[in-house]
């Protein structure tokens, strides 16, 4: 399965989580690349939109190879294989940090002008674009559940077969629509998958506010 491009992945997404309209559920998108897809899920199911804020930590010696990821709040998921690729306690402090520091630069950047819509008690519904190693999506569950929501779903269009299994203990559903055992990426399972931008996220999410 391929998708044109990550709004193709998103309608295709919104036609399995289709039960879930009417019940005005809450997208949380994964920055950057899960917004647009975000913003085209909360249009098809009546639903609303914001992010939720996770970093990889990315491996000493492969920057693309995450071997854990951070949540706003500064807990730390670190993936089995972290020893392995060589995060040393010292490396893990010393990204953590970095991180932390652009997840609060992000904030401030994203959404300026108002606090996170809160997900207590709400049908929250997480999406990224695909899931490779599933570090952020981990924690991307984990900060949402803190706060309670009535129902926690993982919607992914790709992911690879490990990963999704990895994510499935923390979340009440998981909607995946390709899980090949010959995974590799993310992007080759898009004709189109180009970069989101900062101004991209940050018009979309602005938009959002206005209408409000």
């Amino acid at each position: 399965m391929r998708f044109r491009d990550r709004l193709d992945a998103a309608a295709q997404l919104a036609a399995a989580l289709a039960a879930w309209r009417g019940s005005r559920p809450l997208i949380l998108a994964i920055p950057r690349g899960a917004v647009p897809m975000g913003r085209a899920l909360a249009d098809a199911l009546d639903g609303d939109l914001d992010v939720v804020l996770v970093r990889k930590l990315p491996a000493p010696f492969s920057p693309e190879f995450a071997v854990g990821a951070i949540d706003e709040s500064g807990w730390v998921y670190l993936a089995p294989h972290a020893r392995q690729a060589g995060a040393t306690d010292a490396y893990i402090e010393e990204v953590r940090a970095k991180q932390l520091r652009l997840l609060q630069q992000r904030r401030a950047t994203y959404t300026p002008a108002r606090r996170p819509v809160e997900p207590a008690g709400r049908v929250v519904i997480v999406v990224d674009d695909g899931l490779a190693t599933g570090a952020t999506m981990i924690a991307a569950l984990h900060a949402v559940r803190a706060h309670a929501p009535a129902r926690l779903i993982c919607a992914v269009p790709v992911a690879a077969p490990d990963s999704l299994e990895s994510v499935r203990p923390l979340a009440d559903e998981v909607v995946c629509l390709h899980a090949p055992e010959d995974f590799g990426a993310v992007g080759r399972f898009y004709r189109n998958f180009d970069q989101v931008s900062d101004d991209e996220v940050i018009r979309i999410l602005a938009a959002t506010t206005d209408a409000a």
